[in-house]
Parts: structure tokens; sequence; C-alpha cells
């Protein structure tokens, strides 16, 4: 019998303390996320990994519209589903993220 995983909506930020078009690192249930606010108002939270096979993370990753830069490695990542720009190769766990009123949500 196959056990089903139940989602969580958990409470991650205030809206108004993220910083625009910077990341912030946060901890959920022992998973490393980090939250971009994206320069048209939305946040995205992607895991705070750098999908490059030597690692790193992304809290400091250079943010362009719905994409991200690896700091180190300068992967081009979409904040919307995760995955490498071509012609690099890889992908990101993305989460999905609610704001409600000045409260910042993600599903886990």
């Amino acid at each position: 019998m196959k056990m089903q995983m139940t989602k969580v909506r958990i409470k991650v930020a205030d809206y108004d303390s993220l910083p625009e078009r910077a990341g912030q690192a946060v901890t959920v249930n022992g998973e490393n996320i980090v939250l971009f606010r994206i320069s048209n108002g939305e946040v995205k939270a992607v895991e705070n990994r750098s999908p490059h096979r030597k690692g790193g993370t992304l809290a400091d990753a250079l943010v362009s519209g719905n994409f991200i830069y690896c700091p180190v490695y300068d992967l081009k990542i979409s904040l919307d589903d995760g995955k490498v720009q071509a012609p690099d190769t890889g992908e990101v766990k993305t989460y999905p993220v609610e704001v409600i009123e000045n409260e910042v949500y993600i599903t886990i």
C-alpha cells in the first residue's frame, strides 16, 4: 500500500519584508528554500540548491524577470518551472506560493 503524502500550506514570510529582486532563504520542514519577490510583485520559491554538480546555494542569485542566475556557475534558471536554460542542463524544485493579504505561504 502506497502512503499518500499530505501537502501543507505554511506561512514563510511577510510580503513587506521580502526584498525586491533578491533572495530570502527560509527553512521549512527541514527543506532549504529561497523566496524571490520579482519586479512584477509576484513571489516565487525554489529549493536553495544550485543544480550544478558542484552544488552551492541560490539565495544570492541575480534576478532578471522570471529567471535567476546562479551566483557561482551563472546557470540561468526559470522561477516558473525550475528548469535550467539551454545550453546548460539541470533543474531545481519549485514550490507553489500564495500571498494572502501581507502573508506569504508555500505549499510543501
